[in-house]
């Protein structure tokens, strides 16, 4: 779905000498319209709605249906606005088959820009926006490493790009990239065509390298682990077994990098760039983390699955592939853990903060399990594209409709609703730990982990409340009868309701 912020103009605004106003992605707009309309286009109805936008959360507007597309106009700040803006550039999957259909970018970049940035990015996998901050403007963007290659190739279309992006929230000082990946890896990329952002082609962007290993080391990791758990778990030496796989190191290494990104947006107000070598692996944790850290929405069952599928699922993490789905070739190269990673790294921060997410240890193992059962078409195929092609939405179901058809299941009992807090969790090594109850659950020597006897009696207590509630609502209702019926009764309302209250 589009969706537009109501326009401001201002005394130095080109667009305000005109009442005619051109957007970038082909449409006209007269001042005095409902919303910018291609030709041909007519409008059908209109609503007020609350859009759920996967960018800056709730978004109160009215949506106008017309024989093309939706199109939401928003009543508070909302995308696109005066600095960013939606593209319909990607929607035949022309630009890159790897990315969404709907793009967002910053407002004074054209679609001729994008093509030209997107010939200089692997993969054609541009700079677009993940998040944005709701005060400072400061965004996370994502993208793939740029084609530099051994004889350190520029573009200045890519490089006026990324300073418009700087430029988008007002900010003065430097953009921050970040590449995931270890100095090393990305100058060795350079022989392959790739390499990354250098002082002199991006004088207005400083880089940091994350030191985040590779597919391949991620995969010999989880291969080690797993043989330290199944079929036999050697107490005596337990401790340096599980050093010798790395397996927490690397969780360290992810969660430090998604503590960078979010502090830098949030503390330092200032724009990000994340990317690694194609951008659909270690962007995709770092991006996700980050947000989950500075957003709230994302805490809860329904944000969580926005996360996912919009950072993993619509922006091409290749599932197929990185999974193995269908496939008997066990040694495949393609194949590693890189979602499970995240989801690991999900489940540390709720141990460290075990009343700020909605959702439940078994709701992340549930999504685990089903990644590889191919039950739902959630996670099948590499891209948008090919599950368009497939059509899997029409052929499958979606496993977010088994998870919100039974909420309660996966709901956590000590969840605390607050907005606006950002959280930082500590990747130390020392608060760190392995995931037992779901990398060693089907081990035939380990007894399967009883429930929690602390979350056990919240949960009784949470239904006896509930039930009290319940209980006094129906007396109240009762209550409330019998007063507008009576109307010879000399007490007052308040004197009535003060009978049925009770001392819970």
């Amino acid at each position: 779905m589009a969706s537009s912020s109501t326009p401001k103009y201002n005394s130095n605004s080109l667009e305000s000498s005109s009442n005619k106003r051109t957007l970038k992605d082909g449409t006209n707009w007269e001042q005095n319209e409902e919303i910018p309309r291609l030709p041909g286009e007519t409008r059908v109805t209109d609503k007020d709605v609350i859009y759920m936008c996967p960018f800056n959360g709730p978004v109160k507007g009215r949506v106008y249906i017309t024989n093309y597309r939706l199109y939401l106009r928003s009543v508070e700040n909302g995308l696109p606005n005066e600095r960013w803006r939606v593209t319909f550039i990607n929607e035949h999957y022309g630009l890159c088959d790897t990315y969404p259909s709907l793009l967002v970018v910053p407002y004074n970049a054209t679609d001729d820009d994008l093509k030209k940035v997107a010939a200089f990015r692997s993969r054609n996998r541009i700079p677009v926006l993940s998040w944005i901050h709701p005060e400072t403007q400061a965004v996370i963007m994502r993208c793939s490493q740029p084609l530099v290659g051994m004889s350190g190739k520029r573009n200045k279309d890519d490089e006026r790009y990324l300073d418009i992006i700087r430029e988008a929230n007002g900010q003065i000082s430097k953009l921050t990239i970040y590449d995931a990946r270890p100095n090393v890896n990305a100058v060795a990329n350079k022989a392959t065509g790739g390499g990354y952002e250098s002082e002199d082609a991006y004088p207005n962007a400083e880089l940091f390298f994350l030191d985040i290993h590779n597919i391949h080391v991620m995969r010999e990791s989880l291969k080690k682990l797993k043989d330290i758990v199944y079929p036999n778990v050697e107490e005596s030496h337990w401790l340096s077994s599980l050093e010798s796989t790395h397996w927490l190191e690397h969780i360290k290494l992810v969660l430090t990098g998604a503590i960078q990104v979010a502090d830098k947006v949030s503390s330092e107000r200032s724009s990000v760039l994340v990317h690694c070598s194609d951008g659909w692996d270690r962007t995709a944790q770092l991006t996700s983390l980050a947000m989950l850290m500075l957003d709230s929405y994302y805490r809860t069952i329904e944000g969580f699955e926005v996360l996912v599928q919009k950072e993993w699922i619509s922006f091409g993490h290749k599932f197929a592939s990185r999974i193995g789905h269908g496939d008997k070739n066990h040694a495949d190269a393609d194949r590693s853990p890189i979602f499970l990673q995240f989801i690991d790294c999900v489940w540390q921060m709720s141990k460290q903060f075990p009343t700020a997410f909605e959702f439940n240890e078994q709701f992340l193992i549930t999504i685990l399990d089903h990644l590889y059962s191919c039950r739902f078409g959630t996670f099948l195929y590499n891209s948008e594209s090919l599950r368009e092609k497939e059509k899997v939405t029409e052929k499958t179901l979606s496993l977010w409709s088994l998870i919100n058809s039974e909420k309660s299941k996966y709901t956590n009992p000590f969840y605390t609703k607050e907005l606006n807090r950002a959280l930082y969790p500590v990747a130390s090594m020392r608060h760190l730990e392995l995931w037992v109850n779901y990398y060693i659950r089907w081990n035939p020597r380990i007894r399967q982990q009883q429930p929690n006897p602390v979350e056990q009696r919240y949960m009784e207590l949470l239904a006896l409340r509930d039930d009290y509630i319940r209980r006094l609502e129906e007396l109240q209702i009762t209550n409330n009868s019998k007063i507008s019926n009576s109307s010879a009764s000399s007490a007052s309302p308040s004197q009535m309701m003060s009978q049925v209250q009770t001392h819970f």
